[in-house]
């Protein structure tokens, strides 16, 4: 089933634009190489949302590890 999509006049001018810069022959092809490249956006936030989460769990045993290293800094000792 066909779903229909209402483009604004700007939007349909960049879409002819990148279609020649591309040499891609239909508005669809440029519309799914968009959506890809939003999903690849979205999954890379997702993925460093994640990271920071998990970097502030491990960040109070970190601290603690690094304290038990302490008292043998070659630093301190001088």
């Amino acid at each position: 089933m066909r779903k229909p999509l209402m483009l604004q006049d700007e939007d349909d001018r960049r879409i002819d634009i990148l279609m020649r810069r591309l040499k891609i022959t239909r508005k669809v092809d440029i519309v799914r190489a968009a959506l890809t490249l939003l999903e690849k956006k979205a999954d890379r936030r997702d993925r460093i949302l994640r990271w920071k989460r998990a970097a502030a769990m491990a960040a109070a045993t970190s601290r603690e590890v690094n304290a038990d290293f302490q008292p043998y800094s070659s630093l301190k000792r001088s």
